[in-house]
């Protein structure tokens, strides 16, 4: 059972958004029904809009209500939870307000008893990453004032939008909070089955020998949606998709899957191997970075009757764009355990299908002895399903029932769902919860965040200097450019030797 912890106060800034609506407000609630909050936790919602209290608490209690993944919760239970929410209507992009901030502070401190404790969570634009904790500062909010007190900070991504801003943005945090007490959520890390990988491969005698370049042939990370942008143009023309996912998502999923094991299971030398991996990426060369990375946009196509847009077409979106809304991607980990095993990376909006997975496909047997055997490096995979069902699948070759020996691919397939006895949590349940008590396992370290920009960064600034070059177009519900396959097929671009990935050669 997980412990409770110490008696605090968390922060919200930008508390009447969509984030706080959507996902923190209803996580908190969740820990509030599961009994995992403190004994003593207030929230304070902090943000321009002109509520009291009581509306806030109402505009709140709609949202846990009526959202499409409630379930049937009592709305007595809702009123309980929600009369530890507060609310504060001040500007936070003035910093003389913040004098009222501190005052509001105290005075629930005072009132609740509770101890010296206060988590910020910058709910905001990343505008204002950097202003916020520097009005903070003023009014001496960073540090606590008791030696059992202390001050964390959340802040959601984007972290920069390359290397220098993210260096930037590292800094001025780091003067105002200390790298341990500095969160930075990926929500993606507060998936069950992303948290599993570390115990799929490293409490199992049947995985961790083989996870290494002699038995893996290749691995596949891949984020799809099949929904385009919707109202964020004006946002995705300045992010695209080699920002919005890859630099964050899909790099800390392959940290994941490819890290050492760690000396101890705690916080710091987890990290420590997370940064490893990173540094251990093969840069690419100026060749390399039009070779192994794809990018493409999607093109509007009428489908059942109804006209899709393609992303120039979008709302916010230039009509000459050339942000990419999807990327697909190979790389290697120049290291002992992984050299010559290639990475795939495929993201995608407007895709055919929304998945997130991983697929560890492993090498082939060195012959063939049977009719219908597999003879292609799919054989024997193993898939982890991040969303939108969670699971991991193990497909190898059998028998068929008869005479003879012909083989059949068979599966064995564990869901999440299965688990009916079990409280699945949300991601951001388990990760505001992990902030509460101080572990830092789930949220990304800034040595770690520089190293992954260090390696995206010349991709970014090739495609500025080239913007029109090889950027590809796939109609909207599809699988994605056709080009794709040249990282499949062929290395770095030329003609080559096949590469066994893709659908399963076996028989039938």
């Amino acid at each position: 059972m997980m412990k409770k912890a110490d008696n605090q106060l968390l922060v919200i800034f930008g508390a009447s958004g969509d984030l706080t609506k959507r996902k923190l407000l209803p996580s908190l609630f969740e820990l509030y029904v599961r009994n995992l909050l403190p004994e003593k936790f207030r929230v304070l919602g902090a943000s321009r809009t002109a509520f009291t209290d009581e509306e806030f608490r109402e505009e709140q209690r709609k949202a846990i209500l009526d959202s499409p993944e409630a379930k049937p919760y009592d709305p007595e239970q809702v009123g309980r939870f929600l009369q530890l929410v507060h609310y504060l209507s001040f500007d936070s992009t003035n910093e003389a307000e913040y004098g009222k901030l501190k005052e509001r502070i105290e005075q629930l401190q005072q009132q609740n008893g509770l101890d010296d404790r206060i988590i910020y969570y910058l709910a905001t634009p990343p505008v204002m990453y950097e202003s916020v904790p520097v009005s903070l500062q003023k009014q001496g909010l960073n540090k606590p004032r008791t030696r059992e007190g202390w001050r964390r900070i959340i802040v959601e991504k984007p972290f920069g939008t390359n290397l220098e801003s993210a260096e930037r943005l590292g800094e001025k945090l780091r003067k105002i909070f200390p790298e341990e007490n500095i969160y930075r959520i990926d929500h993606y890390l507060g998936k069950e089955t992303v948290q599993n990988i570390l115990v799929l491969r490293f409490a199992n005698g049947i995985f961790e020998p083989l996870w290494n370049r002699n038995y893996i042939d290749s691995v596949e990370i891949s984020a799809t949606e099949t929904l385009g942008v919707e109202n964020r143009g004006k946002y995705y023309e300045g992010a695209g998709a080699l920002r919005d996912m890859i630099q964050n998502h899909l790099m800390q999923l392959m940290a994941f899957v490819a890290m050492e094991n760690p000396a101890v299971f705690d916080p710091e030398p987890i990290r420590d191997e997370i940064v490893k991996v990173f540094r251990a990426i093969h840069r690419y060369s100026p060749t390399e970075i039009w070779n192994d990375v794809i990018r493409a946009q999607y093109t509007g196509r009428t489908v059942g009757g109804t006209a899709l847009p393609g992303y120039r077409e979008e709302k916010g979106v230039a009509a000459d764009s050339t942000t990419e809304t999807y990327v697909a991607m190979k790389l290697f980990i120049d290291n002992w355990r992984w050299g010559g095993v290639p990475f795939y990376f495929y993201t995608g909006k407007r895709m055919a299908e929304k998945k997130s997975e991983i697929v560890i496909n492993f090498k082939s047997t060195p012959t063939q002895m049977f009719a219908g055997q597999c003879s292609g490096s799919s054989c024997n995979k193993l898939t982890i399903r991040i969303q939108p069902d969670e699971g991991i699948t193990l497909k190898f070759g059998l028998k068929m029932p008869g005479a003879g020996f012909t083989v059949r691919q068979v599966g064995m397939d564990f869901r999440y769902s299965s688990l009916s006895s079990n409280y699945l949590p949300d991601a951001y349940e388990r990760l505001l919860m992990d902030a509460m008590l101080g572990d830092s396992t789930l949220y990304a370290r800034q040595d770690a965040l520089e190293a992954s920009w260090g390696f995206i960064d010349p991709i970014l600034q090739a495609w500025a200097k080239k913007p029109d070059k090889n950027l590809y177009t796939y109609p909207v519900l599809t699988e994605g450019p056709e080009e794709r396959y040249d990282l499949l097929y062929h290395g770095a671009g030329a003609p080559g030797p096949e590469i066994p990935t893709g659908p399963c050669k076996c028989g039938k």
